[in-house]
């Protein structure tokens, strides 16, 4: 097994405090590494000082500074972290967005860089801009015990694993094994058209298409989805829908204090299951399939209850297939950093002209 297969193995254990076993790895002879994880509310920033061992993690409100060079150099620059890093030569940084060429825009958020200027301002010799569902992907395999299994099954090694994270919107990746290791696949999948399988959800179809002519299934399985498809179920039992947020509407659900709100989550993740059924046929994700983002790790016990399941393996002949496969939620704190540490681990290997590790 490689090092940087080690190493990330480590990291995805790691929590805000630094990392510690009996064979501690020793400290980046370039010194520490900058990690950060961006989205369109806060940015997570940590120090990576060793192989696998995190440290300084911060989350800072992005509207709070004006560009993102200037949230990287306020995080730096505090008295604590300056101390452990005083100097940051390398850093990754995982964008809640596709990163295609030099010049990124975030999509519901002020910020907009070249990644070659951010890397002069910010004073870095190797700085890797990435999309943070590759990094997510990239994460999967090393999960160890940050991972809550829903259901039956079990992984088989070295087959490609599935990824959906349900938040703001619906993004679905896989994991794919090659001879040099893994392969994230960039993929829009949560555009793909929602299916309806039973009658109510052929009615949530039919009232999702009032406001959007294109139903795809990001449209319900997301924050906004969740307040969409609360809206349809009041239509179809005929009674009033109240003016409430997806927060309002997950908590009801779960105080058992709304039948109409429980009804809806309990819609949300059978079809959540549908998605998860058919990235598994497609991908033949025999290694898992993984979920992640803040709907379902806020259902908790809710979540492990519901239909997901036995919807993730309702496919006709393929029951069988599918009640082998596992399905996990992922329960790390900030998952994304042992992608982004792998991530920048091969880069800085491919400077100086090391090959990839090999695939576990």
């Amino acid at each position: 097994m490689g090092d940087r297969v080690n190493h990330i193995k480590k990291l995805a254990t790691a929590t805000a405090a630094p990392f510690s076993t009996p064979d501690q790895p020793a400290d980046f002879p370039d010194g520490p590494r900058l990690l950060a994880h961006v989205g369109s509310t806060h940015a997570r920033l940590a120090l990576e000082a060793a192989p696998g061992r995190v440290s300084h993690v911060q989350v800072l409100p992005c509207l709070a500074y004006p560009t993102l060079a200037a949230a990287l150099r306020a995080y730096l620059s505090q008295a604590e972290v300056a101390a452990a890093a005083p100097v940051v030569r390398h850093g990754a940084i995982a964008i809640a967005r596709p990163v295609i060429g030099d010049v990124v825009r975030m999509t519901d958020l002020h910020w907009e860089f070249s990644i070659a200027g951010l890397r002069d301002e910010c004073g870095f010799d190797v700085l890797a801009v990435v999309d943070d569902f590759a990094a997510l992907a990239l994460a999967l395999p090393h999960l160890e015990d940050r991972k809550r299994q829903v259901g039956g099954g079990c992984a088989v090694p070295d087959t490609p694993q599935g990824l959906i994270r349900a938040d703001t919107g619906l993004r679905v990746s896989g994991l794919i094994p090659t001879a040099a290791g893994w392969t994230a696949l960039p993929s829009e999948g949560g555009h793909a058209s929602f299916s309806p399988v039973n009658h109510t959800e052929i009615a949530i179809l039919r009232f999702a298409r009032r406001e959007f002519g294109d139903v795809s299934a990001e449209r319900l399985m997301s924050g906004p989805g969740i307040e969409l498809v609360y809206r349809a179920l009041a239509d179809l039992r005929g009674v009033p829908a109240e003016p409430l947020s997806v927060a309002d509407i997950m908590q009801r659900a779960l105080r058992g204090s709304c039948l109409l709100c429980d009804e809806t989550m309990e819609a949300f993740c059978g079809m959540l299951g549908t998605v998860a059924g058919n990235l598994a046929v497609t991908l033949g994700a025999r290694g898992g399939v993984y979920l992640g983002g803040g709907i379902v790790s806020k259902l908790g016990e809710r979540f492990d209850r519901s239909s997901f399941r036995a919807r993730f393996e309702k496919k006709g002949r393929f029951e069988r297939y599918l009640g082998a496969i596992p399905t996990y939620v992922i329960t790390a704190d900030h998952p994304a950093f042992a992608g982004l540490s792998a991530i920048l681990a091969e880069r800085l290997n491919a400077r100086v002209g090391k090959p990839p590790a090999p695939l576990v």
